[in-house]
């Protein structure tokens, strides 16, 4: 994918067609443990983006030539993905549109985890919530000045709705608790038909 261009893109019902057929396709998942462990794709190999050695990724590649079909939460990181594993000379990777998201709103099967504690987004949205209040209280009884705290925090959301990059969420990614051992997952798959 060159600078500004989108990359290639499939919808999760026509990618699930694919596989139901046979074709080869290697399913990358770069979200987070806590987030495949609740549910993910049948087949898809977990990478999380922040640890996704892109160069590591192409060389262990068995067949350079199967499509690489990336899903995140909703699209933003798996483009990033995209980007990091093209930047590294690894082709054929393909963005399915919508993520995981997408592919669970259009009924198709997943598999289902034990998530231990609260999804990551959920833990986003208390931690923004905490921090808000926290500073607007200070702004009211302290001292004017903490009204720059909500300021911060709506402005990082606003940034986190415009370009699906979320810092918060992956710095809460790496505590121990959002680290789920998720077993050994397959890199290539054909999920079988539902």
């Amino acid at each position: 994918m060159k600078n500004n261009q989108s990359p290639i893109a499939i919808q999760p019902r026509e990618l699930h067609q694919l596989l139901r057929e046979g074709r080869p396709g290697q399913l990358l998942d770069v979200r987070t443990p806590g987030e495949f462990a609740a549910a993910h794709v049948p087949g898809a190999k977990l990478v999380p983006l922040d640890e996704l050695d892109a160069a590591a990724f192409g060389r262990e590649r068995a067949d350079k030539r199967i499509p690489i079909y990336v899903f995140c939460q909703s699209g933003g990181r798996a483009r990033r993905a995209i980007e990091k594993l093209e930047h590294a000379g690894v082709s054929g990777c393909v963005l399915v549109t919508g993520g995981t998201q997408a592919w669970l709103d259009a009924g198709l099967p997943v598999n289902h985890g034990e998530s231990h504690g609260l999804p990551l987004m959920r833990q986003v949205q208390i931690t923004i919530g905490v921090i808000s209040a926290t500073g607007a209280a200070l702004a009211i009884w302290v001292h004017p000045k903490f009204a720059f705290i909500p300021l911060i925090t709506g402005c990082g959301l606003v940034f986190a709705g415009l370009t699906g990059f979320c810092g918060l969420a992956l710095l809460l990614a790496k505590l121990p608790w959002n680290k789920t051992a998720v077993g050994n997952s397959p890199s290539c798959c054909t999920p079988e038909s539902k």
